[in-house]
């Protein structure tokens, strides 16, 4: 299929359905992603990242609390874009909350996710364009396309392995006889086609890891190192650490 879609086009997605138990009492009165960092959502970071970098088309998708995130994005129109939301009545975990999302995400192939939870302040935005083209003329077509990150203290094992652009499991290192080396942390942002959650049921939980372990094992997850800070806000403790610093 050759696209008829326009970078202005290409659909991203932010995740921002999580209860955000370990956050508690602050996600009591408000969801994760509206915490602030140096005086700003995390949310907002994200969003103007994505709009200086060309986005023109988001997804938030919520739950918790999930009126205070549409009263927040209100549309886009502070941001300069089209911001659409998702709502799930119970969080359908991150592929389930993709797949119901699809519909207002509308991808001609491939589209950005990244977590709404996360302080990433210098994200290259800018690259996915570019990325996404290179995909396109893959063959066969490549699944997704993840960022790793150094693993942070409270992760230290890592989740997958990333060698000459491809990522790997640990099954895979195995049976292939991968030299022996450090996991890498995913960084909750990727670039995914849209194959990937077509077997899907809508309403449903599904967890994005053994979707990305299938296509793994097929060699269809290619990958960089994320060479920015990143940060997963998932405790008062670091998130006070982030507003210390």
């Amino acid at each position: 299929m050759v696209p008829t879609k326009t970078f202005n086009d290409l659909p991203a997605m932010i995740l921002a359905a999580g209860r955000g138990e370990r956050m508690r009492p602050l996600t009591d009165v408000l969801p994760k992603p509206l915490l602030q960092v140096r005086g700003k959502a995390l949310l907002d970071y994200h969003l103007e990242g994505m709009k200086n970098a060309g986005f023109k088309q988001i997804v938030v998708n919520h739950s918790w609390l999930g009126e205070k995130i549409v009263a927040h994005v209100d549309g886009g129109s502070r941001f300069g874009m089209n911001i659409s939301c998702s709502s799930e009545p119970s969080p359908l975990e991150t592929a389930g909350g993709i797949k119901n999302a699809l519909g207002l995400l509308n991808p001609l192939d491939y589209f950005f996710v990244i977590n709404g939870d996360t302080f990433v302040p210098d994200f290259p935005f800018q690259k996915i364009a570019p990325l996404v083209e290179f995909l396109r003329k893959s063959s066969p077509s490549i699944s997704a396309y993840l960022f790793m990150t150094a693993n942070p203290e409270h992760h230290l094992l890592g989740d997958f392995y990333l060698r000459n652009g491809l990522i790997s499991t640990d099954n895979q290192r195995d049976q292939e006889n991968i030299p022996d080396q450090k996991k890498l942390t995913f960084s909750g942002a990727g670039i995914y086609h849209k194959s990937m959650f077509k077997s899907l049921e809508l309403d449903s939980k599904y967890a994005l890891a053994p979707l990305l372990k299938n296509e793994m094992s097929k060699q269809l997850v290619l990958g960089e190192f994320l060479n920015c800070q990143w940060h997963d806000v998932g405790t008062p403790q670091r998130l006070e650490s982030l507003n210390q610093r």
